[in-house]
């Protein structure tokens, strides 16, 4: 059955707030101010593990068969958070983000044992938003064409080469089996067309699918513009997938809108069970990204908090069968949710043996 969350919505945008809306939010963002600096105080002294030990790496590679950059940069776990062969999370930036976005994402999985290889692509990277303003428009359309969408499929794929490469020093510690996708807005998108979303041109089938990944975390993703059946793009799209919005998640850029339906869209045409979604109560579209406080208030650190963990648990149900750490989280985060997820069935042998172990 589709999923519907209770967000304002109309067939062409989203419509003004009225005024018992408006009431209400106001109330909610007075509440969440007046109550958020006790709550996150509280949050706080549930510390993170040790992460003194974490090392971030920068990696300058370039694809010699592209003649293209691929800068990257490896959150890779302490030793004391490390037990055993380590996850992976290869992360997606969004339009005009680089490699050093999202540090919230890498240093807090790195802390919790999980690698995470954030690539950047230099066709929609920070770059776009330098140079003259007047071109802006024709470095966006550049940006966000149907090329580069495949091209940054390429980075992710070219990254994850040089980082399981004999000669990389980390791949021998990497656990294969344990491979994930991940990316916000843009990224979003490459982390769908890699786990198996794709689009027909001239009668045949375009995508980008990397059978490495066996799972994927899908944070704001925009729709595949220009698409008239979601369905369509994203049936061969089976991994397990997390897929994460708010309520006012909606994307304003030049010659792009897309209100936030278009997640919970994206998110009921996946055609497998083994998936879940989160949707917070408040936050822009860039709230996931490392803007400031201004961007959200009190909101923003929560949702950064709470998304970096929803991420953690979500992996436990997936690769350890294991759905307690997602219902944990389900009650920690409820005062900031308007969707909590919930977990698909896992086998139960195995998960009361990932219990008890």
């Amino acid at each position: 059955m589709p999923i519907t969350v209770d967000v304002p919505q109309r067939t062409d945008a989203f419509p003004a707030p009225t005024n018992r809306s408006l009431s209400r939010r106001r109330f909610g963002t007075m509440a969440l101010a007046s109550g958020a600096a006790a709550w996150l105080s509280s949050l706080s002294a549930q510390a993170l593990p040790a992460s003194e030990e974490a090392r971030v790496i920068d990696f300058e590679w370039v694809d010699p068969t592209r003649d293209r950059a691929v800068p990257a940069r490896l959150y890779w776990p302490a030793s004391a958070t490390r037990k055993g062969p380590v996850p992976l999370i290869v992360f997606s930036h969004g339009l005009g983000g680089s490699r050093k976005g999202y540090s919230y994402l890498g240093e807090g999985w790195s802390a919790r044992g999980i690698a995470s290889l954030h690539i950047q692509h230099v066709g929609s990277d920070q770059t776009l938003w330098e140079g003259n303003p007047i071109l802006l428009l024709d470095r966006l359309d550049g940006a966000a064409d149907e090329q580069e969408a495949i091209e940054r499929t390429r980075d992710v794929r070219f990254g994850l080469d040089r980082l399981l490469h004999r000669d990389n020093p980390f791949q021998t510690a990497i656990d294969r089996k344990r491979v994930v996708a991940a990316g916000h807005s843009y990224g979003a998108n490459t982390t769908l067309i890699l786990t198996g979303a794709q689009v027909i041109r001239n009668g045949k089938p375009i995508g980008g699918r990397d059978p490495r990944f066996t799972a994927s975390i899908v944070i704001s993703a925009p729709p595949f513009y220009g698409e008239a059946d979601l369905a369509a793009v994203l049936a061969s799209a089976d991994v397990p997938s997390l897929h994460v919005t708010t309520t006012e998640d909606t994307i304003r850029i030049p010659g792009r809108y897309s209100p936030v339906q278009d997640r919970i869209d994206v998110f009921n045409a996946i055609p497998t069970a083994r998936k879940a979604l989160v949707v917070f109560q408040g936050g822009s579209h860039s709230v996931f990204t490392d803007r400031s406080l201004r961007n959200g208030g009190p909101l923003n650190p929560l949702v950064k908090r709470a998304t970096m963990e929803a991420g953690i648990a979500f992996l436990d149900l997936v690769h350890r069968s294991d759905p307690a750490p997602m219902e944990e989280w389900n009650v920690t985060w409820k005062p900031i949710l308007a969707a909590a997820p919930v977990p698909f069935p896992v086998p139960t042998r195995q998960a009361d043996r990932r219990r008890r172990a």
